[in-house]
Parts: structure tokens; sequence; C-alpha cells
């Protein structure tokens, strides 16, 4: 879909990459520009986080705080449809790479920077991380537990959907590109990015002081919750509209449990208590296959290493053995493996340039 979109790459860790890695995927060449020192995520987990994240594009080191590798980053700026950045505001127009500077050159480039609080405001120049984001997205305080301690959560939700909301915001801009022949800039915010995911919490509060979103789908009926099995595993059942309960009910021979559709869990609700220990009863195994057997909407609680065996996965190679995750199951762009560092420096130089390197 991308294929012949060039793609220049400043960017490091996890938002940028894998903004990128996504366009990649979609047939777009990605141009990876790195530091003498290398992208930090090289060092992160032995190197598995850089790994993951930069499939399928090509690397190459400049130095941009010397004027030569300030000029050739121009140079490769100019045969670029997209820049994608993940600086502190300010820092690519202390390099002379900034929006301003570029599109004087190149008018009809989409410039995407990445950012955690924006370009402008009280917050813009203060360092974070997802942990922060999270924090004052509001989505850190749906995840509590039973004694209303926010859960630390083991993945990085604000770097995921910061990416996605990037991506989204580059085609965006290639898109209007094609109906104007106008490039634009583009300032993505991971806080805002998370932010954006609270439209219902936001207006349910407001308009009736609940502060949890949809109340149905927070664990306050029967039909729509988590469930342990007999070997400590868990389900997810989410049986929410009344044919989902329904078949659910049937294929278990307990109709007479149709009724509890909404009824709260709780050692009070004789239901819950029979639906707990029916659980109970027999694996995770056993009712994952129940459960693509009957529409129901039950579906078992996989851990990492588990994904690359379940059918909406295995079915489509969605996880491959070198344990990648691919962005598309329809899309195959990003094919070739992670770049070392400066691996492409010479062959970019000639095909971007039609420089020779020695």
């Amino acid at each position: 879909m991308l294929k012949g979109i060039r793609v220049i790459d400043f960017t490091n860790y996890i938002p940028g990459p894998f903004t990128t890695l996504r366009l990649a995927e979609l047939g777009a060449e990605v141009i990876k520009v790195e530091s003498p020192e290398g992208d930090p995520a090289r060092q992160n987990g032995n190197g598995l986080v850089f790994k993951a994240h930069n499939r399928g594009k090509k690397s190459i080191v400049l130095d941009l705080k010397q004027e030569e590798g300030k000029g050739v980053a121009l140079d490769l700026i100019r045969q670029a449809d997209v820049l994608v950045e993940s600086f502190r505001p300010g820092v690519m127009e202390k390099l002379g790479l900034g929006y301003e500077a570029v599109s004087d050159i190149h008018p009809a480039l989409i410039y995407c920077s990445i950012t955690g609080y924006g370009n402008k405001g009280k917050m813009s120049q203060l360092g974070s991380h997802d942990l922060n984001y999270m924090s004052v997205s509001g989505a850190l305080a749906q995840m509590k537990d039973m004694s209303g301690r926010p859960v630390h959560p083991s993945h990085t939700f604000a770097d995921y959907i910061g990416g996605l909301a990037a991506s989204e915001r580059i085609l965006g801009g290639l898109v209007a590109r094609g109906i104007s022949g106008k490039g634009s800039y583009h300032c993505v915010s991971l806080a805002e990015s998370m932010a954006s995911l609270m439209t219902n919490h936001v207006l349910i509060e407001k308009e009736t002081g609940y502060p949890n979103g949809v109340q149905v789908l927070n664990g306050t009926v029967i039909s729509y919750g988590l469930y342990e099995t007999k070997d400590h595993g868990y389900l997810t059942l989410a049986a929410l509209e009344p044919k989902f309960w329904l078949n659910f009910c049937k294929a278990l021979g307990r109709e007479d449990w149709v009724s509890a559709h909404y009824s709260k869990p709780g050692s009070g609700n004789p239901v819950y208590r029979e639906l707990v220990d029916l659980f109970k009863s027999k694996t995770r195994e056993a009712w994952s296959e129940f459960g693509q057997a009957v529409d129901c909407c039950l579906t078992p609680v996989l851990e990492a290493g588990e994904l690359a065996e379940y059918p909406a996965f295995k079915e489509k190679d969605f996880i491959t053995g070198e344990g990648h995750v691919n962005m598309y199951s329809d899309h195959r762009g990003a094919v070739t493996p992670p770049p070392e560092k400066g691996e492409q420096t010479k062959e970019v130089l000639r095909d971007w340039l039609h420089e020779t390197v020695e």
C-alpha cells in the first residue's frame, strides 16, 4: 500500500520505531537515522526492544551535531516523503532540522513529531515515561486492585497507543497531500493519545459522577467478567448481549440461569457461586475449546508465549517463528531482519543521494 513512500526516521526506543514499523509493514521504505552511539533500545533487554520494533528498516549513522552529518540529513530529507522524530521539543530546531527549516526546501514533506505533552505549554519540556502518561491520562486510575490501589501495568500502553496515533496522522497527511499536493506538520502527544481513550469515562463522570466508564463492563454482572479454571488459569466471559448468554446457558444445559444474565457477582448470588464452581471444574484448555465451539464470547487469558499457538493467530502466522509480532495479517512489508547499526549507510547514500562511499 505504501510502496514507493520513503520515510526518514529520527526516533528511538518504542513509540517512534513502532510508528515506522507499522509504515514499513505497509510497504514504506524506512531509513532509520542513528547517532554514532546508536538507538539506546539496542541496549534495552539485551537488544530485544530494538529487535522487536525495527525489522524491515535500513540503518544509517549520522552525527547530526556535525555540519557534515546535518548536510547529509538535509539531502536525505529532500528525497523523503515522511519525516518522523521523537526528540524533546526544540531539539530538531537547534539542529537546523525543524519543520520550518525543512519545509522551505521540501514543501511536500509530511513531518511528524512524537512528544510527551506536545510542543507547547507548561509541560512540553518535561521528561516522562509511559507510566507518567498512563497516570495523567486517567487510564491508570481504571486499573486498581480490590483495595483501590492502582496496579502497575506490565505493558507500556501509552508508547504503543501514541505510535498508533502517529501512524494515523502520517497516513492522514499522505492522503491530504494526495489531494492538495501540500505537505503538513503533525505533533503527536503521548499523554493526549492516552487521554483520547477516556471518551466514555470523562463524559459519564461529568453527567453521572460515576468515574469508571460503562458500569456493566466493570465486573458488575456475572455474564461479563473473569473466572478461574481448574488448573489456575483464567477465562474471560463477555456474554453481554442476551443471545450470547443464552447460547452459553443452553450449551451447558443450564437454561435456568438465563434470567440471571445481569445479576451481580458475589457470594449472595447462587448462580454466580455455581458459575465459579463450574469454571473451576475444568481446565482452561477445555474451556477454550468450549468457547471456540459455542458462540458465547468465552476466551482464555493467554500469556505472551501462548499467542503463537492460539487459532486466531496461528492460522494466519501472525506470530513469526523468530518471535516477531506482525502488525497486520494481510500485509507483510517488513520482512528483513532488524539492521545492525549503520548497516545500510553506503546503500542509502548510493540509492538516495547517488553518492559513492568508500
